[in-house]
């Protein structure tokens, strides 16, 4: 297994050589190596088991860092990042020929970027002169890891280091935005709103689903999957279908008096749910279920990531 522990130069150290670290941000903990440097970039890809036309994120200390691999960064994103970074929040944007490799980007003209919020982090990029390229530091298609010992059990065995910033307080992935003819175009949603960004630049246009060749990360159809199939419905109907002492229950806020349940949010808080979503996946995957019954949530702030995250993993279930 990995080691655990906070040693930020350590962490340095380790991905200066061209080895892989699992770093803490407030969304997800990401699995980081050198975005420079091909060979590292590829043990991300080994590591995750991920297809290599899937782009990963590229994280940064501050939006000064990106000018050096992009062709220009629009006047609307420069105005997000001001107001958003750090946070979680990633922006597409297209790069200079010969900076980023295109393994890094899958081959496409863009790269995304991030600033993320988590101080640890922000410490290491920051000592760092290079960026680092990030995705979610688990399986690729598995549920997103939230703690240092979610990354340890699946992926403990295949890096050195876990940079230890305790529970992700967003715990769903940042939401994507890149940009045509200058204007935003939302790619993935995730832990920041629509209606925070849409305050800052009018209505937007949503374009989140790809089954192959994505724009950005996580637009693949079936995605943040658990072990166990999942079906999405309204719970009183699902109950009815499938027996209570055989399933898992997800719901927002109602208690169905089962012991193989998990509520995100009994106050129905949008960010308290947000951040159970993928522990509570996980949790599942160890009940003596057959299948996993759950509920989306209202289609309004991250109601609308959580859903989309819902969706995705309900979408391996082709039974």
């Amino acid at each position: 297994m990995a080691e655990i522990g906070t040693d930020i130069e350590r962490a340095a150290s380790l991905l200066t050589q061209g080895e892989l670290v699992a770093i803490p941000t407030e969304t997800v903990y990401g699995l980081a190596g050198n975005a420079l440097n091909v060979e590292a970039v590829a043990k991300i890809f080994a590591a995750k088991n991920r297809p290599q036309f899937d782009p990963l994120i590229v994280h940064i200390p501050a939006l000064s860092f990106a000018k050096n691999y992009v062709t220009e960064i629009p006047k609307k994103a420069e105005r997000l990042a001001q107001l958003f970074w750090p946070g979680p929040l990633t922006l597409v944007l297209e790069k200079k020929d010969d900076t980023i490799p295109a393994l890094v980007t899958s081959g496409l003209k863009t790269v995304g970027f991030r600033c993320p919020d988590h101080p640890l982090t922000r410490k290491l990029l920051a000592t760092l002169p290079f960026p680092v390229a990030a995705p979610s530091a688990n399986p690729f298609g598995y549920v997103s890891p939230t703690t240092p010992e979610h990354v340890n059990e699946q992926l403990g065995n295949k890096i050195g280091y876990i940079l230890d910033g305790g529970t992700c307080t967003i715990g769903i992935e940042s939401t994507i935005v890149g940009f045509e003819g200058g204007e935003p175009v939302v790619l993935r949603l995730g832990g920041l709103s629509l209606e925070r960004i849409e305050a800052v630049t009018g209505k937007l246009k949503v374009q989140t689903h790809s089954t192959s060749n994505p724009l950005a990360p996580g637009q693949l159809k079936s995605h943040y999957a658990p072990g166990k199939p999942l079906k999405l419905g309204t719970l009183e109907e699902l109950l009815q279908e499938y027996p209570a002492h055989d399933s898992g229950i997800l719901s927002f806020s109602r208690d169905f008096n089962s012991p193989y349940q998990r509520i995100l949010s009994p106050s129905r808080n949008m960010e308290e749910a947000a951040r159970n979503l993928f522990q509570f996946l996980r949790d599942f995957d160890k009940m003596p279920i057959d299948i996993i019954l759950a509920e989306l949530l209202p289609e309004e702030g991250l109601g609308r990531a959580i859903n989309d995250r819902l969706k995705r993993a309900a979408a391996v279930d082709n039974s």
